[in-house]
């Protein structure tokens, strides 16, 4: 399994929770899905100087996978309209491979 830790900054959590539902259908049909998942009130240390108040890790079968699900046209329609307006800043925290 290949997972992502990410970070970010939601400006706008309806859009945002519009997003989530849009894709998670495009999501799950790759294998992918979303394991831990946090609203953070506070960043205590970080080393990048955009804000984060969400985190969490989403992964995928493999890392293959998880380039073509990034590059499905479904998916980039429903990241336009939803995800594009709700997250002002990304931070990939990291990217591994997960023992299941």
């Amino acid at each position: 399994m290949y997972e992502f830790l990410v970070g970010l900054e939601v400006s706008d959590n309806d859009a945002y929770s519009d997003y989530r539902e849009g894709m998670k259908p495009i999501l799950t049909s790759y294998g992918g899905g979303f394991g831990f998942d946090f609203v953070v009130s506070e960043v205590l240390l970080s080393e990048v100087d955009t804000p984060i108040n969400r985190v969490f890790t989403i992964h995928f079968p493999n890392k293959t996978t998880a380039e073509k699900f990034f590059s499905d046209t479904e998916y980039l329609k429903v990241k336009a309209q939803f995800f594009d307006v709700s997250v002002s800043h990304i931070t990939i925290l990291s990217g591994y491979e997960k023992d299941t």
